[in-house]
């Protein structure tokens, strides 16, 4: 900055209009404040200061299953289902409702229900499938929400919509949004960390994009980092051979002159966000393989998780180095378990999924409980649907597949701010129309942000003229899932 002449000084001054002067303005004040202030953070440009009001929860473990778990098989009771087999879905509950492409052309649909055993328990008495016996242990720390609801019909919208608030790519993820009002625990590490995984290995299932943990039209510096499992957990984060630390430091303090310089003359805050990622990321060449160590846990806790909490990659691993992540001050933490999407062949599939996910999802919030972490992190399970009640194609007891039903899906809370033990919700006695409290994705959302001290209505970012947040103009907050 100091290194521009006189001449080009009055050159980017002559570029500058008076418009585009305050605005630039705006963002350097923004970016000197983020800097400086991590909680709470003063947000120039939602007129703000976040958090709105203390919040319950300080971090959150977002346990996504891609591909939308069925709610009839895991949490939704209807044993009508199976007193009504293969008889035909009444038109009366269908209601002329649209059905995807996958299933517009059956001439029949008739109701399906798998030969599995459900129970009450708890003092909470909720309902759990067989399929999910470890749930058991967690019954009466989490909050069931058995009526979500959507508009998306298909993968790619739905997903979107749950994690950005919009069926259309661009806009910012719930992490991104969070990181952006929140700031971060730890500057050692980035504050929105994804990891994933996948239930089969044949390549099936619906596939992941950058765009559910992107910043959208935040800076870059908010979206979400992913952690990888093996030796090179964020990909180049290592000095490249020949190169030590010292001069890794050299460099970085050079490249910085010369964005510094770039900026004031071009005031593009993508600049200010490339500082603080190559910051970032000499930080993290320390804390990274700390952080993600997960070798000297004890055996009774990887027995919790299950045995595949040893393996790297698989979901009960990601669920150990979750606890992990939010131990080391990472504020939104999310997870996404692929292959859950199943049109055919689904009591085996569900079986092999609940296989992987049931007791590494029940060891987490022990373990956070266990630790004293559950009382401050906010723990959601659930997918972008649900499943319809009737057979997509041939029905046979053993084999048969559900189409999507974004309708009613079932969903749980845990943690910080949230009831314990209680269920929101209910469906009909087909499980394919909401009856009592419904509950909106970005009711959900709202919800969300409210834990974690966040006024939705009043957490905006302004672009293109208009002021986005993460709940469009809608949602409201479920006051009935709250502690």
């Amino acid at each position: 900055m100091n290194n521009l002449n006189n001449n080009g000084i009055i050159q980017a001054a002559r570029r500058i209009n008076r418009r585009s002067f305050l605005n630039n303005s705006l963002f350097g004040i923004g970016g000197a404040a983020l800097s400086s202030l991590m909680n709470p953070v003063k947000n120039l440009l939602t007129d703000t200061v976040l958090p709105h009001f203390t919040p319950k929860a300080k971090r959150v473990i977002y346990l996504f299953q891609s591909g939308a778990p069925s709610q009839l098989e895991l949490f939704d009771y209807k044993p009508k289902l199976k007193e009504l087999f293969g008889q035909e879905l009444p038109d009366s509950i269908r209601g002329g409702q649209r059905v995807t492409g996958m299933t517009a052309d059956q001439r029949s649909f008739p109701l399906a229900a798998s030969d599995i055993g459900w129970s009450q328990y708890g003092q909470s008495g909720a309902w759990l499938s067989d399929h999910i016996p470890y749930h058991q242990k967690i019954v009466d720390d989490i909050c069931i929400i058995k009526t979500m609801y959507t508009e998306a019909i298909n993968h790619d919208p739905a997903v979107t919509f749950v994690q950005t608030g919009s069926q259309q790519a661009g806009r910012p993820s719930i992490g991104s949004w969070i990181n952006y009002g929140l700031g971060s625990d730890n500057e050692n590490l980035p504050a929105f960390v994804v990891l994933l995984s996948r239930g089969r290995n044949d390549g099936g299932g619906q596939p992941l994009y950058a765009k559910l943990w992107g910043n959208g039209f935040l800076a870059a510096r908010h979206q979400g980092v992913i952690f990888r499992s093996g030796h090179e957990p964020v990909l180049y984060l290592n000095n490249p051979e020949g190169m030590d630390k010292s001069q890794r430091r050299f460099m970085l303090d050079y490249l910085n002159k010369l964005h510094e310089q770039q900026f004031a003359e071009v005031k593009d805050e993508n600049i200010l966000s490339r500082i603080e990622q190559y910051e970032m990321a000499y930080r993290m060449q320390t804390s990274v393989p700390e952080a993600v160590d997960v070798s000297n846990e004890p055996d009774h806790i990887y027995e919790l998780y299950g045995k595949d909490a040893r393996e790297p990659g698989t979901y009960a691993y990601n669920c150990l180095l979750a606890r992990k992540l939010a131990e080391s001050g990472v504020k939104f933490i999310q997870l996404y378990h692929q292959d859950w999407d199943m049109h055919g062949n689904l009591p085996n599939q569900m079986k092999d999924l609940t296989k992987q996910t049931d007791q590494a999802s029940a060891g987490l919030l022990i373990d956070l409980k266990q630790r004293g972490l559950l009382d401050d992190t906010l723990v959601i399970w659930g997918g972008e649907f649900g499943r319809g009640c009737y057979s997509q194609g041939k029905l046979t007891p053993e084999v048969f597949g559900r189409d999507h039903h974004p309708r009613c899906f079932s969903i749980w809370m845990a943690g910080a701010g949230v009831k314990k033990g209680v269920t929101i919700g209910a469906t009909d006695d087909f499980g394919y129309n909401i009856i009592s409290n419904p509950v909106h994705v970005h009711d959900f959302q709202a919800t969300l942000l409210h834990l974690l001290g966040i006024d939705h209505e009043r957490f905006t970012y302004k672009y293109q003229g208009r002021r986005f947040r993460l709940t469009d103009v809608h949602g409201k907050i479920v006051k009935e899932l709250l502690a």
